[in-house]
């Protein structure tokens, strides 16, 4: 058994979804594709796939041996790169995570810019609110907003974000603009934060980080919620500024307090610190920072 050949074929099945979508891609017979899977489950001693009638999966045994067997078969490619002098062309499956929000509106639009630019690259896109273990859940590259610890990671900055405190125009000229962060216990305010979080903001007073009570009238776990209803003329709501680029661009939001916010968070992509960094993680970092960075630019000129 020819195990390049067979792990080729093993992650062409589990990327296509089905035997004859592989067989289509790789140029084989589906006969083939069937036999090379079966060989390698002979050799595993382990099934790789359900299948059914209508479709094939990965077995949960399967799942990280498929994104190994991915990583070895990339590796194998920028090694033929590197020795053909970089006349090939990037290709593999590239796993990207982002927070939600930040994720679908800016790193979704540059990512679709990319996969016009790069075909044979395959992006998958994991947006989600938690911090991914890049290594365990085998993740090529992490946009992260915070601070970063001194990790095994390597990170590029991109630009800041910042928490802003906004109100609707109206609701402004009803209630009066608030001065100093003290005087928010005066205003309702609309938290967004999970059930039970502590009803206090921070800000920055006289050069020190510090948090101030806040009148609760609405609490929502979502920021589009919160946003929405300070749109609405409920109160005060603090989001951060590319939350709220739109309403405050629109005019249905304006931000106040703007001389206390605490200081801005950190905007960087991380990967993990390989050796050397596969030629489709090098073309998507190149080609994704400077355009997340000019995002993150233009939101500092609106707020």
């Amino acid at each position: 058994m020819d195990k390049i050949e067979s792990l080729q074929v093993f992650v062409a099945v589990a990327h296509e979804g089905g035997f004859s979508a592989a067989a289509r891609a790789l140029g084989l017979p589906v006969p083939t594709v069937s036999r090379k899977v079966a060989e390698l489950e002979e050799s595993l001693g382990v099934r790789l796939f359900e299948r059914s009638t209508r479709s094939v999966v990965l077995t949960e045994a399967a799942q990280p041996y498929y994104q190994s067997c991915r990583r070895l078969l990339d590796e194998l490619r920028d090694a033929d790169e590197l020795v053909s002098g970089g006349h090939r062309s990037p290709r593999g499956e590239l796993t990207v995570t982002a927070p939600v929000g930040f994720g679908r509106q800016h790193v979704q639009p540059v990512a679709l810019e990319f996969l016009h630019e790069y075909p044979d690259i395959d992006l998958r896109l994991l947006m989600v609110d938690r911090l991914v273990d890049l290594v365990d859940e085998h993740v090529d590259l992490a946009l992260r907003i915070s601070e970063l610890p001194d990790s095994s990671l390597v990170a590029r900055p991109l630009g800041h974000i910042k928490m802003i405190v906004c109100a609707s125009p109206g609701y402004l000229q009803r209630h009066g603009v608030p001065r100093h962060p003290s005087e928010l216990a005066e205003h309702p305010c609309i938290l967004w934060a999970s059930l039970g979080a502590r009803k206090a903001w921070l800000f920055r007073d006289e050069g020190t980080d510090a948090m101030f009570p806040i009148r609760v009238r609405l609490t929502t776990t979502l920021p589009e919620s919160a946003i929405e209803a300070a749109q609405a003329g409920l109160g005060l709501t603090q989001v951060t500024s590319y939350q709220a680029e739109a309403a405050v661009r629109a005019g249905t939001l304006v931000s106040v307090l703007r001389d206390y916010e605490s200081p801005p968070t950190p905007v960087s992509l991380v990967h993990p610190s390989n050796r050397r960094v596969p030629l489709k993680l090098r073309v998507f970092l190149d080609f994704a920072a400077p355009r997340l960075s000019e995002r993150l630019r233009a939101l500092e000129q609106v707020l």
